[in-house]
């Protein structure tokens, strides 16, 4: 089986209209509470999105080439974390509403750019978590998910409950399975053993991740037999693959099998 091609292009528009309507609710209290993203409040996840919508516009739509941090770090995950830290620690002279009203218009732009995207354009960076491949649609779908999880950061963090939109979550969990090959990558399997995905809930699915003879692959199937299985509800799936796990926040996956265990450790995203 080909791997699904996952069209997010149309679903940026709605899902930031989303988060800037909550935003325009917040209490300056709201502001400050703490979230999934570590030591970052409310307010530095608002700002990272603004600043990779910024980013991306800047660097795809427009080709800009930026000057390099100075020192330059050693891998990507310190880049990415030292260009993160770099914005929120500016942010900080920006008030809830500017940060807000700028979102509301550099979104708007963001989607329209998007929506002006072939689907089989070629991607901006290679996404790394599933391997580095290039795929344009999943380079488009990689930033779906970011806007996301961040997104949903927010809504917890200030008790709104899930984002109103099954289909938005479809989208982020084809994605993210795109990444499981790659974190498969060093466990030994024989050709033909499997583990078999199978996600709960409004916007669950079923996904079979097989051996073959040269590595591992993830198809969107049912699996009547696996040598292995994973159990989980949507909201349960979403979480683990973004670092979002924990006792108190979902279900734990129900696991068969010990070929399935290395999933606990699949990440989505740069971590």
């Amino acid at each position: 089986m080909s791997r699904p091609l996952v069209d997010t292009r149309p679903l940026f528009r709605p899902l930031t209209r989303s988060i800037v309507a909550l935003e325009r609710q917040l209490t300056p209290e709201d502001w400050t509470r703490p979230t999934l993203a570590g030591r970052w409040v409310v307010r530095d996840v608002a700002t990272h999105l603004l600043d990779t919508a910024l980013r991306r516009l800047s660097f795809h739509r427009d080709r800009h080439q930026p000057p390099p941090p100075a020192p330059v770090p050693d891998d990507l995950t310190a880049l990415i974390n030292a260009l993160n830290a770099g914005w929120v620690d500016a942010s900080g002279r920006l008030s809830p509403r500017v940060i807000t009203d700028l979102y509301a218009s550099v979104s708007s732009e963001l989607s329209d750019f998007f929506e002006s995207l072939p689907i089989d354009a070629p991607a901006l960076f290679p996404v790394s978590w599933a391997g580095d491949q290039t795929d344009g649609w999943l380079d488009t779908g990689r930033e779906f998910t970011e806007v996301w999880h961040h997104g949903a950061q927010i809504r917890e963090a200030v008790g709104a409950g899930a984002f109103p939109e099954p289909a938005w979550l479809r989208a982020v969990l084809v994605i993210a399975m795109q990444g499981l090959p790659h974190s498969y990558r060093d466990v030994p399997a024989r050709a033909g053993q499997s583990v078999a995905i199978i996600v709960t809930g409004p916007a669950g699915g079923r996904w079979v991740l097989r051996r073959d003879d040269e590595r591992w692959r993830i198809d969107e199937a049912e699996e009547p037999n696996p040598d292995a299985q994973v159990l989980m509800p949507d909201e349960t799936a979403w979480r683990l693959l973004f670092n979002a796990l924990s006792r108190s926040h979902a279900e734990p996956p129900q696991i068969e099998g010990e070929l399935a265990r290395p999933l606990l450790r699949a990440r989505s995203v740069i971590v």
